[in-house]
Parts: C-alpha cells; structure tokens; sequence
C-alpha cells in the first residue's frame, strides 16, 4: 500500500512530527514516522533512528559518532538508502531547521520526478537550490521556528500534510503513452528548439528543459529515472559556465546519465558562444575587456575565448568517450546562437573553429558514437532537419 512518510528528528521535534502524522491520516492517508535524530535512543517513530542508520553502507557506527556535522551527513546517506530500499513510497513530508533541511532532502532528491515532495522548513524563504536539486521539492515555510506546536505552526504544517494527502490520495489520469524526448534550450536557441519539435511531430512527447544550469540536471535525472527514452540535447551551453565560471553552470556530471543509461544521444554545441552572468556589476573583474551582451538587466552574457572554447570542446569529448550508447554531435559550422553569425555581437569563426576542431580531434568516434560538420547556423531550418534525421539514427 502507499505511503506517505513523515520524516524528521523525534528527539526535538516530536509533537510536530506527530501532529503532522495526525493530520495525514485525518485526511485519509496512511502515514509513517521515521525518525532520523543522529543520538541513540528510543522515539515513538513507526521507523526509528537505529533502523534508518543501519542503511549507511558503513552500518549504524558510521552514523552515531558522537559528532553533530559528520553523523547528520551520515544519516542523511542513510536515510537515501533507506527511502530508496522501500517500495510503497507515495509521499513525503519532513520538517526541519537548517540542519534537518540537509539531512532529508537528499533523500527526497534520490527518490523519482513525481513522487510527492514536501519540505516544512525554516530556510524555505531563501535560496533554496542546494536543497531542491534538480527534483520536484515544494520547499514549505515555515514561518515561526520548527520548535513546538501553536497556533501558526500547527496552521503551516496542517496545510502541508492536507497538501501531501492529496497528493498520495489523488492519482494523476493517465494519458496516451507517448516516447518521451528530452532537449534542451536556451534563449539563442529557440527557432532550433522549436523546429525539431515541429518535426517530431505528436509521435514524440517532447520535454524541453531550460539550460540555466539546473535544466540539464533535470533531464539527466529523468534519464536516469527511465522517464525519458532519447534526448536531443541541443543546448550544451551549460558547460561554458561551468569551465568559465559562469552563473549557470552543469555539475561534472553532465552527460553522465547519458553515459549511465546508454540512452539514445544527439548533441550539438548550442549557446557554446557564451558565458553568463547576473546583472553587469556582478561579472568579475578578471573579464573586465571581453565582449559582452546585455540579454536583460538581470543576464549579461560574455563571448567565450578560442582558449576557453578548446577547453569546453575537451570537456564534452571526455563526456562524449565515456557514453557506450548510440551518440551523434552535430557542429553548426555557420554559428552556434542566434548571436553567433555575420555582423552579430558573438561572431567569432576563430573561437568556433577552436570548439569544433577540438572535439573532431578528441572525441573517439566509432560507428555508435559519429561527429558531423555541417555548413549551417543552428538556427536554419536545415540543421533543424539533419538534427531530427540523426534522432531517428540512433532509435534504430
């Protein structure tokens, strides 16, 4: 049967813990309490402390050391095994301060896109990236302290409990099961973007994901969630900014998941031309005389270097090599944004050729994994048409 689970640490959180048990199951759902305090110790949790920590692949010692910072890290791996060993999941809800936030959302980011997600949390009015990943997390605040029961606090996670139990209640109407595509996106690239999708057609379920540094984690994760069977990824520009050190940046672990699942593949070098930052004040001082783009008072955009492009090329051909399934990269000779061409900002052939001859020279190609030049911007219609041919390339 289907659970919701109320996760926190019953040593200081008891009755809010109990309470918000009370109402899940007020509501019609069943709950179960899991106690996650890093003390030994008896709780009145339906799951207890000792049972979540013996998940850690170190064993209940590795996580009750007597140290705050090293067993809240340690517990919060236990309870990714924990949650991730159970198979009646449906939702959960934790509550916490600071340090229970750490501890239980990477547990709530390992579990699937779709199972519900609720953080009660007295750091949810801030920035709450670390927390939220690339998952589907409602970050909840708290308002007063997570530190007993009154008449806000028992309002606040009342309605986060009602909240979740609707969730675990009501299922989503299934609809006609179409092959999900995922492809990524960003601003310069929209007429591409928009033009594959055209192309696929209603065959297809296209999912399409901002490149702003968590888009591509976002796909990747519902690749690695089985929840996307192919990807176009068609705005690679993450990776700029994770080389440069940009605002908008991939994780080391892009394409990994591609990598991981041998999902059927095809990239191109969509937005590699630049580099983003917040508003002007904010780029470094380092990058003083580049060339910029100011793309709204909050986005300023700077050119990538030759230098800087041979190093991008290098990082997605390690990517590239590492990835077994079948793999076709597409290079728009003739730009690769929509500032990327003859009399625009971001015209650079120097500094694309870097990009492009880097990856023809280091990407290990094989008859599944195959580079193709071709003389078009990434935005006419035909590097639109050749990106839907590879597609339906690497399906067969």
């Amino acid at each position: 049967m289907a659970q919701a689970y109320v996760i926190g640490t019953f040593d200081t959180k008891d009755a809010e813990l109990q309470y918000a048990a009370e109402r899940l199951r007020a509501a019609g759902a069943d709950a179960v309490t899991v106690d996650v305090s890093t003390q030994r110790g008896g709780s009145a949790a339906d799951v207890a402390a000792e049972e979540v920590a013996a998940h850690h692949p170190g064993g209940a010692d590795a996580v009750f050391t007597g140290d705050r910072g090293t067993a809240v890290s340690a517990m919060a791996e236990a309870l990714v095994h924990f949650l991730g060993a159970r198979s009646d999941v449906a939702g959960v809800l934790g509550l916490g301060g600071s340090g229970g936030t750490a501890l239980i959302t990477p547990a709530m980011q390992a579990l699937p896109v779709g199972v519900g997600k609720i953080m009660v949390s007295t750091v949810a009015s801030g920035n709450v990236a670390p927390y939220v990943g690339a998952s589907d997390i409602a970050m909840w605040y708290s308002v007063t302290d997570v530190a007993g029961l009154n008449h806000i606090s028992r309002r606040v996670i009342g309605n986060a409990a009602h909240a979740l139990a609707g969730i675990v209640l009501n299922e989503i109407p299934a609809t006609e099961d179409r092959p999900a595509v995922g492809l990524t996106m960003f601003g310069v690239t929209t007429p591409c973007v928009t033009a594959v999708i055209e192309r696929l057609g209603d065959a297809v379920d296209p999912l399409v994901f901002h490149a702003t540094g968590t888009g591509g984690r976002a796909m990747e994760k519902l690749v690695d969630d089985g929840l996307v069977s192919s990807v176009l990824d068609i705005s690679t520009t993450e990776v700029c900014d994770l080389v440069v050190g940009g605002v908008m940046a991939a994780t080391e672990d892009r394409l990994g998941a591609i990598a991981r699942t041998r999902v059927p593949y095809v990239g191109s070098c969509g937005a590699l031309d630049m580099v983003n930052f917040a508003a002007p004040a904010t780029v470094p001082e380092q990058f003083a005389d580049r060339t910029f783009y100011e793309h709204n008072p909050q986005v300023t955009l700077m050119r990538t270097t030759p230098e800087e492009c041979v190093e991008i090329a290098r990082f997605l051909a390690r990517k590239l090599n590492a990835c077994e399934g079948p793999v076709r990269f597409l290079l728009p000779t003739g730009g690769v944004s929509a500032l990327d061409a003859p009399t625009l900002p971001f015209w650079n052939p120097e500094a694309d050729e870097a990009l492009f001859a880097t990856l023809e020279a280091e990407v290990k190609q094989t008859d599944q994994r195959r580079l193709v030049r071709l003389k078009h911007h990434i935005n006419d219609p035909e590097f639109a048409d050749a990106l839907v041919s590879a597609w339906q390339e690497v399906q067969r």
